[in-house]
């Protein structure tokens, strides 16, 4: 016997049975997204490997450690996509949508990371990503917050979530920060581990988030980020700060906060839970006003974010106990008779065209009716609609409740529509 083959480490199949949360999660996230407006676009999956080392940074973890890199067969080195907004840019420069002008866009699909698989964390995991490109004041910023809490509120999981902000300010600023963050953990090296030490020469400002404790007790006394503000994202930051003031919008100022990629300047946030274990982070983002440019289209300012949905349908799993748990069958027809099958294929299609939002099965497998029935319930449908010989004849259907203690009924056929709107 062959030996069999099995799915590739950290790359998980979605089974039936979990496919309808997903779905759900999947429809409200669509929804959300059209009620403000924005436009879907779609991506390849494989891009060039430049593209990721020149947007997120040849020295960040990503690149370095984490990217799915190979080359073709004629020797191009192309990378399986970690992420989607260096994509997103290229893409927008590439077919002129973003010179002057100004785009609110959205995609979803897999990302790959080659890291430890855990929960809620995947070599292959998926994303949704939006990016706003051409628009420079801190009111897109707050409709960005606004969009992911009304999404979070539909998810049934607002109160399992609280948003962290800060503001990294320009390149400039960064640099002057940069520099007194690096004099400041020069005298702490006994304290730094590797890993630390390592980001010490290639990204400081990494250091800020990491896990561990003996770190994060020296960094209480490190120089503020927000000290080495240029007057132009401080300003920013206020007046986003008072928007979210005046909408309801809580958060916490996190002047930890930087973000894991390069690109990034003045507004950062984070959404964060504590309910998913170590696997806190379900939405990040932030301003990148210099990457279109850096990628060689006109300077365009951008901000955007990221959610995994890995995480985010956990999340919704754990705190919403209201989501849909299976894709139930709705109505299930059974047959059995001389010339039965004519009527009950002909029976599965009006209904499909008539009423496309309940789902009809129809059993194909043959078998008695005890066998059909038997069928019928382990499909979890609500009705049977039974066509035997005289029911063919008669032009009547039989229905049958098999959740409900009902008795069975006869309905005409061109009542049945008007029968299962009413009963389902």
């Amino acid at each position: 016997m062959a030996k069999t083959i099995q799915a590739i480490r950290g790359m998980n199949d979605c089974l039936p049975t979990e496919t309808p949360v997903w779905q759900w999660v999947e429809g409200q996230i669509r929804n959300t997204l059209a009620s403000y407006g924005y436009s879907e676009i779609r991506m390849p999956i494989v891009e060039n490997t430049p593209l990721f080392a020149r947007a997120i940074g040849e020295v960040t973890d990503v690149v370095e450690k984490e990217m799915f890199t190979f080359n073709d067969r004629d020797d191009e080195s192309l990378s399986l996509r970690p992420e989607g907004t260096a994509g997103c840019v290229r893409a927008g420069i590439q077919h002129g949508l973003l010179y002057n002008q100004e785009q609110r866009l959205w995609y979803m699909g897999p990302m790959f990371r080659y890291e430890r698989p855990q929960k809620g964390r995947y070599r292959q995991f998926h994303q949704l990503g939006v990016e706003i490109f051409g628009i420079a004041n801190p009111h897109i910023d707050a409709e960005l917050i606004l969009l992911t809490a009304r999404l979070w509120k539909k998810l049934g999981i607002l109160d399992a979530v609280t948003l962290q902000l800060n503001s990294i300010g320009s390149l400039e600023a960064r640099k002057n920060y940069r520099q007194a963050l690096v004099d400041f953990l020069q005298q702490h090296l006994d304290v730094l581990d590797e890993d630390c030490k390592r980001r010490l020469t290639t990204n400081p400002l990494r250091i800020l988030d990491s896990k561990n404790p003996d770190v994060q007790v020296i960094l209480n006394d490190a120089p503020k980020l927000m000290d080495y503000l240029d007057e132009d994202s401080l300003i920013h930051f206020q007046v986003l700060c008072k928007l979210l003031d005046n909408l309801g919008v809580r958060y916490e100022i996190n002047q930890k906060l930087v973000r894991g990629l390069d690109y990034y300047n003045k507004t950062v946030f984070e959404w964060v839970t504590d309910a998913l274990g170590a696997q806190g982070t379900i939405c990040g983002g932030g301003r990148y006003d210099g990457l279109v440019a850096q990628l060689g289209g006109h300077a365009t300012c951008g901000v955007g974010f990221a959610i995994g949905l890995e995480r985010l349908v956990l999340l919704v799993q754990e705190v919403n106990k209201h989501i849909p748990s299976s894709a139930t069958v709705d109505n299930y027809i059974v047959f059995a008779g001389e010339n039965t099958d004519i009527a009950a294929f002909n029976l599965a299609e009006m209904l499909r065209s008539a009423l496309p939002n309940q789902r009809t099965q129809l059993n194909c497998s043959g078998g008695n009716f005890k066998k059909q029935f038997k069928r019928a319930d382990k499909s979890g449908a609500k009705i049977a609609l039974v066509i035997g010989e005289d029911e063919a004849k008669t032009g009547n259907v039989l229905v049958k409740f098999l959740r409900e203690d009902r008795s069975q009924q006869t309905v005409a056929l061109n009542e049945i529509v008007s029968f299962l709107e009413e009963n389902q």
